[in-house]
């Protein structure tokens, strides 16, 4: 497993257990639209979220994610099933394509969520 996969499943991983909650206004802003996660060196990674409780991704290097999401307070957890990988992490997901959110992904890095307008692949 290349290192940048191990960053985002480390990034997107939860336990899988229990099933999506109810959209909220918030994260229905991610639907039809793409969250990029930013790395420091301007890499990205893609989020999709879908109302159904899944999401879908593509790694740094292009490679196909998958997997559930959750809300946890004002916080979307995801767990990773494509690749598997255990591990939690729950961020505050942007919800103005104006207005970034900067978080630390598990190695103590600063990210930048950004919301982006559409389904964005490249």
């Amino acid at each position: 497993m290349t290192r940048s996969i191990i960053l985002l499943a480390a990034l997107l991983a939860a336990p899988s257990a229990g099933h999506a909650a109810a959209p909220s206004a918030d994260v229905s802003a991610t639907f039809g639209n793409t969250v990029l996660t930013i790395d420091p060196d301007g890499r990205s990674r893609k989020i999709w979220l879908k109302p159904d409780g899944t999401w879908t991704g593509l790694s740094r290097r292009g490679l196909d994610l998958a997997g559930k999401w959750k809300l946890d307070g004002d916080k979307v957890c995801l767990s990773q099933s494509k690749p598997a990988l255990p591990g939690s992490l729950c961020q505050t997901f942007p919800t103005d394509p104006k207005v970034g959110v900067e978080a630390k992904d598990p190695t103590g890095k600063t990210v930048r969520l950004k919301l982006v307008k559409g389904h964005v692949e490249k």
